[in-house]
Parts: structure tokens; C-alpha cells; sequence
């Protein structure tokens, strides 16, 4: 601004306390330079390590350099304060103006980024702008002042000024390249062992899994481990609490996961074992642990981490084909990525809240879609696996898609995996709000839980997971129908998620049958009931009848003291072949060929069972002896008069379990501890009334029956 002295009296008469040849001046200016050039190749550089340390000497440096500038600023001020308005001093003042806005936000940020959990991008945009604007403004200004100081003649100050900005820039990124030759973040090992076998060829090293890297090679293992560290600094610490007992976490953990890819590998090799990596054990299948010599077939970090934070949202294409048919990125790392404690932490913190382009790019708009749960939730077994041929096995996908859940074009009528298995839950997380749901805000305060709940009641506890007591009972909650959704109220159905209705006579002569028929209603379930393995999973229709005195006529679907559920009762099961026609009840199913029976609830539809009930004339004072198979409790007790009604008592419920205990045994040994927890699902019950001698039977159909055929029938048409 020294030019605009010729056009006021009292330059002649006040000296510059901010002029060319000051100190002041040109540290000052070396300061900014740095800070304008460090902060574009912020704003607008690849991401790299001399990025990110850019970003910390930019803040270091920014802090250092606000004192010297606001009193640079205020002594240039105080100089031309009196001068006549120019284009060198109207310059001058907007540029001062974006100046201070730019620190201010810069000050902010920096709190923000080391005592919040991120940034807020308005800031960030009020001082990427206000450096673009200081620089348009500021750069003219300057060289206005330059061009009528020469004109002055030649001035020695002016030269040291310019060797001093520029040498101090200089100086600045110089200390920031060699920072990032000192320290340039971990060097990934990205190389499959000596030993590995290509069992498909090199081009398909994952095969039979159809997961692949973007390379096509092998990553190492902690690229894509590492979960804790997304929660140490508050940022994501809910959901992690969330995943740590959720199936994704303990996906390679699960013992009976374990146990069957044992009995895989014995048989078939451990390459084998790569068909279930994707789903199960990502980490270790990418990083070349399953293969010959190694212990459990999967890798150190790994085992604890399944389906890890990065392995799932560093995904970047799926494919609805399933068996894993998705593509993973290798995710750029931060500085100090995996430190969980000091000062690496912290600055490994700061940056990803300051500079977060790189870490937002692991959620993608992709996530949100039900062909992204595809990938997984969808399964098959071809010649590769089974030397035979093709076969269809779980696939949720494909059922809900087909299902009335499905309104292809109507966010407000459809019900999509995520909104049911991962809900809305209050959050102060980073990630809570979006604006691209079409019923949220970017600021409703709320995240998706990523506990994923289903159907799993027991392995969070045989594993001994944190947090796994609430894991249990949310998840038995969500299978007995009362979890409450606020979010898809409107649309989800209520009561359990599969409703059940009995049809009986209203009475019976004695000894004659009584017919019941159970219908069960597929009611709020978004794919089959049961889904999954059907070889292991097990629903069951459990009956009891009693009489007046409490004994017990009739039972059907009991268990015995080994936890086995009695023959003959009517299950929700598959029962799969092997080429010979074997049964496959081991979870063999690498040996699988098909299917000899099957029977599951599509969505929206319902199954009927019946049953044929005894009924004794001892129960209306006859002669009848109650046989002793058929009566449970006290024979003795003393039966009604010959002329009184007495009445039969049937209660009905549908049972869940995750694993049969056959398998279990199997895998344990029969004498294991290790027995899945039964989950009552739904429960009915109805009373028949068992005439006396001189009464007429005058059966007819339950009202609550025909009242369920009507609602299976609404939900077969509108969701």
C-alpha cells in the first residue's frame, strides 16, 4: 500500500509502521504464502501423505501466524487509514476483511478438529472461499503498491521483501516433503505366501468365492482391520459398540462356522474354504490365509473382526449373482491409521476431521440398496463346488424382491433391508442425518444401528461378545414381533412376525377326534420364514392338550432332555441330497445336489397344518381307561361325573431355533454343553368342550381363522 503515499498529505509527515522495509511486513507475508499455497494443494491436491501433513503444518502454522497478522493488519490499517480511496486501498480492505474471516474460520476448524467429532463443511467452505478471495483481491494489491513503489526508483527493501516471502514459503514446503519422507504412513505388504495355491488359476485367486479385489491380488490382512480405531475418539464409538456383538463382527468367529469349514478343509482341501471367505471371513480370504498350513484358516486380525468396518464399506460394486460377487477397494490410509492411543492418535483424529474427503468416500449412496445385501444374502453351489452342477440355496434377496415389500419405484409403499434390519437409532455420531432418504434430514439426529439384527440368539453369547446380554434380548424381541420401528410404522404390519390361528369344533361326542388345524400367516417377515440354512435352521409347530384336571392328552413337537425334538413333529425345514441321495445334515453342503423336501412361509403367504386330536370317554365319565402313552401326570386323578362337560385345553406355539443339535453334537461331541436357545415366536390357544351323554355335538370353524385367511390375504396385496 506504500503507493497510495503520493496521494495523501501525511505520508510525508507519519512514518510506516507496516512498510516494505519491515520485519514485520515480510514475515507476515512468507506466512501467508505458505498458508495460501499449502491450503490450495489442501483444497484441490490428490490425497496423499504430504497432503495430510500439509494439513498439520498449515494448522501449526496458522495458529503461530495469527498474532503477527492481526498486528501486521492493524498497523497497515492504522497507516492508510487517512488515504484517499484507490484501487491499491479498496484492495487493501476487502482483502483485510477476507483475511480475518479466514482466520476466524481457520480458528474453528481447529477446535473442531481437535476436541469435536468432525468439522462442520460450512466452515470449511466460508475458508476455502475466503482464501480464494484473499488471493483475488490480495495479489492485485500487491502488485499495484510494487508497480508504483518502482516507479519511485529501486528500493533494496522491496527485493529483501520478496526474497524473504518467497524464501519462507520455500522454507515451509520443504519441511513439509521432508516430514513426509521421515514418515509416510504404513507400507502395506500386499503379496499372497510363497505357498499359496491357485487352485482356479492366478487370474482367479479367491475362487470358488466370487469376491475379488480391484487389483486382483492379494491385501494385507490390517488394511482392512483395524475396527477398534473407529472408535477411539468418540467419532463412531456407537456403532462400534453397536457391531462388536452383531453377526457381521463375529461372522469368522462363530464356532459352528468354524467347525464346518474344518470338516471342509479335511475333505476337500483348504482352498475350498474360499468359498465361504467372502461372506464369512473377508480379511483372511483377501490377505491368502486360507491355505495349506494354516492354523484355523484365517489370519491373526481377521479372527476377531469377520466382516470388519473397512471390509464391508470399502466395497465398491456388488452384483445381485450373490456367493459374494462384490469388488473391494484397498482403502488409502491415514497417517498413524491404526494407532489407538498417544499422539499419533490424535493427530491421526485431526486429520480425519479436518480432512475428511477420503474417509467420507467410505459411505456410499450404494449401501442403501437391497442389491448391495445381495452380494452376501444370496447363495448358490455350482460344479465347482459340488462336482455336479448348479443349485440355488439361502436367497433372501431374490424373496424379497418378488414379495409385496417390494413397490419398485415407491419408497413410501416398499420396506428395504435396512430399514428393518438396521433402524433408525438416536445418535451423536458424524454419520447421523441424511438428506437422501426421502422421509430424514441431514440433521434428524439419528444413524442406522449396526447391530443388524435377525435371527441369531446364539452365538453372541457362546462367544462371550461385549454387550452381547442386549444383543439377545433385542434380537429376541425382534423374533417374537416386538421390536417397534417408528420409521416404517406406517407400513410394517404389527403383532409377531408370523401369526398363528387355530380352527376346532366348538365341542365333541367322547371318543371322537378332535381336528385341528393350525394356520400360520407370514406377517411382517420381508423375505421366507424361516430364511437362511434350512438344513440347520429349525421352526416347529409345538402342541399341547390338557383337560380339566391338567393332564396332558396330546403333544406334539416337545423336546427330550438332549434338546432333540420328538419324531413326527411338523417342521419349517429343507432337507438336502447329496449325488447318492444322502441326506445332508452335517452342513455339508459342498456335497449337495438338491433338495428332497422343503418348506418355508414366502412373504405375505401362509401354510396350514393338521392335526387329529383323541378324545377318550373317560373325560365325560365313561369306561375308558386313558392309556398311559397318551396321558402325562397323575393317572389317579378323579374324572368328572357321567353327565358333566368337560373340556379340552390346546395351546399351540411356533418355536425357533438357530441350530439343530444334531449339528451341534456333531461338531462338539455329544457330550458339549452347547445347545441353541428356543424362541417362542407366536402362541394361540382354543378350548373344545367334550359333551356328556345326552348332548349333540354341533361343531363349527373358528372365527379367528377365517379373520387371519382375510388378513393373509390383504397383506398378499398391499404391504
Amino acid at each position: 500500500m506504500e503507493a497510495a503515499m503520493n496521494e495523501s498529505k501525511t505520508a510525508v509527515t507519519r512514518p510506516l509502521r507496516a512498510g516494505w522495509g519491515t520485519g514485520l511486513a515480510r514475515v507476515s507475508m512468507a506466512l501467508l504464502v505458505f498458508e495460501a499455497v499449502s491450503g490450495l494443494a489442501i483444497a484441490f491436491g490428490p490425497f496423499h501423505a504430504a497432503i495430510q501433513w500439509s494439513v498439520l503444518v498449515h494448522t501449526v502454522v496458522g495458529a503461530v501466524s495469527l498474532l503477527p497478522l492481526a498486528a501486521y493488519g492493524a498497523r497497515h490499517l492504522a497507516d492508510y487509514r487517512g488515504y484517499a480511496a484507490s484501487q491499491a486501498t479498496v484492495l487493501g480492505y476487502v482483502g483485510l476483511a477476507a483475511l480475518a474471516l479466514c482466520a476466524a474460520s481457520g480458528v474453528v476448524l481447529t477446535w473442531q478438529g481437535a476436541f469435536g467429532i468432525r468439522t462442520a463443511a460450512g466452515w470449511r467452505t466460508v475458508h476455502l472461499v475466503t482464501t480464494l478471495v484473499g488471493l483475488g483481491v490480495l495479489l492485485p494489491h500487491v502488485v499495484l503498491a510494487y508497480v508504483r513503489a518502482r516507479r519511485e526508483g529501486p528500493n533494496p527493501a522491496i527485493k529483501r521483501y520478496f526474497w524473504l516471502t518467497f524464501g519462507g514459503t520455500a522454507a515451509g514446503l520443504a519441511a513439509v516433503s521432508g516430514l513426509t519422507w521421515l514418515y509416510s504412513g504404513t507400507r502395506y505388504l500386499n503379496e499372497f505366501p510363497e505357498d499359496y495355491s491357485y487352485l482356479y488359476g492366478t487370474n482367479r485367486p479367491f475362487a470358488p468365492s466370487l469376491a475379488r479385489t480391484a487389483t486382483g491380488g492379494a491385501f494385507a490382512a490390517h488394511s482392512l482391520a483395524g475396527s477398534d480405531s473407529c472408535g477411539t475418539a468418540g467419532c463412531h464409538d456407537q456403532i462400534l459398540e453397536e457391531w462388536k456383538p452383531s453377526a457381521h463382527r463375529y461372522a469368522a468367529m462363530d464356532t459352528v462356522f468354524q467347525g464346518i469349514q474344518n470338516v471342509m478343509a479335511q475333505q476337500n482341501g483348504p482352498e475350498s474354504t474360499r468359498y465361504c471367505g467372502g461372506c464369512h471371513d473377508p480379511i483372511s480370504l483377501f490377505s491368502g490365509t486360507k491355505n495349506i498350513f494354516v492354523e484355523n484358516l484365517t489370519g491373526l486380525h481377521g479372527y476377531q473382526e469377520g466382516v470388519s468396518c473397512l471390509a464391508c464399506h470399502a466395497i465398491h460394486e456388488t452384483d445381485v449373482k450373490g456367493n459374494a460377487n462384490y469388488t473391494v477397494t484397498q482403502p488409502r490410509e491415514y497417517l498413524w491409521q491404526w494407532q489407538t492411543n498417544g499422539w499419533g492418535r490424535l493427530a491421526r483424529d485431526f486429520l480425519i476431521r479436518t480432512y475428511p474427503a477420503e474417509h467420507n468416500q467410505l459411505s456410499k449412496r450404494m449401501f442403501k440398496k437391497p442389491e448391495y445385501c445381495a452380494a452376501c444374502h444370496k447363495q448358490f453351489i455350482d460344479q465347482e463346488v459340488n462336482r455336479v452342477g448348479w443349485v440355488q440355496l439361502q436367497n433372501q434377496y431374490d424373496n424379497w424382491a418378488a414379495s409385496h415389500w417390494n413397490q419398485k419405484g415407491d419408497a413410501t409403499k416398499t420396506l428395504e433391508c435396512r430399514e428393518c434390519h438396521m433402524p433408525l437409532v438416536r445418535s451423536h455420531d458424524p454419520a447421523a442425518g441424511d438428506a437422501a432418504d426421502y422421509n430424514r434430514r441431514p440433521n434428524d439426529g439419528q444413524h442406522r444401528s449396526h447391530r443388524f439384527i435377525a435371527s441369531n440368539q446364539l452365538m453372541p453369547k457362546a462367544l462371550g461378545l461385549e454387550g452381547w446380554e442386549e444383543q439377545v434380548r433385542l434380537t429376541e424381541e425382534w423374533l417374537q414381533g416386538r421390536t417397534e420401528i417408528p420409521e416404517i410404522a406406517s407400513k410394517w404390519a404389527q403383532g409377531p412376525i408370523v401369526k398363528l390361528a387355530l380352527s376346532t369344533p366348538d365341542s365333541v361326542a367322547p371318543g371322537e377326534s378332535i381336528p385341528l388345524r393350525v394356520v400360520m400367516a407370514s406377517n411382517k417377515v420381508g423375505h421366507d420364514f424361516p430364511t437362511g440354512p434350512l438344513d440347520i435352521i429349525q421352526s416347529w409347530l409345538e402342541v399341547r392338550v390338557t383337560d380339566d384336571a391338567g393332564r396332558e392328552i396330546f403333544k406334539s413337537g416337545t423336546r427330550d432332555e438332549k434338546h432333540f425334538i420328538e419324531p413326527g413333529t411338523f417342521l419349517f425345514k429343507a432337507e438336502p441330497v447329496d449325488q447318492h441321495g444322502n441326506l445332508i445334515d452335517r452342513h455339508n453342503l459342498w456335497e449337495m445336489v438338491g433338495v428332497r423336501y422343503r418348506r418355508a412361509l414366502f412373504p405375505g403367504y401362509s401354510d396350514t397344518v393338521q392335526y387329529s386330536i383323541p378324545c377318550t370317554a373317560a373325560l365325560a365319565g365313561g369306561t375308558d381307561t386313558p392309556k398311559a402313552d397318551r396321558w402325562a401326570g397323575d393317572h389317579n386323578l378323579p374324572l368328572p361325573a357321567p353327565d358333566a362337560p368337560g373340556k379340552y385345553h390346546i395351546q399351540v406355539a411356533l418355536q425357533y431355533r438357530k441350530v439343530d443339535q444334531f449339528l451341534l453334537n456333531y461338531l462338539f461331541g455329544a457330550t458339549n454343553q452347547l445347545t441353541a436357545p428356543v424362541t417362542e415366536i407366536a402362541r394361540a390357544s382354543a378350548t373344545v368342550v367334550v359333551l356328556g351323554k345326552h348332548q349333540a355335538a354341533a361343531p363349527h370353524s373358528h372365527p379367528a381363522t377365517v379373520a387371519l385367511a382375510r388378513e393373509v390375504g390383504r397383506a398378499q396385496s398391499t404391504p
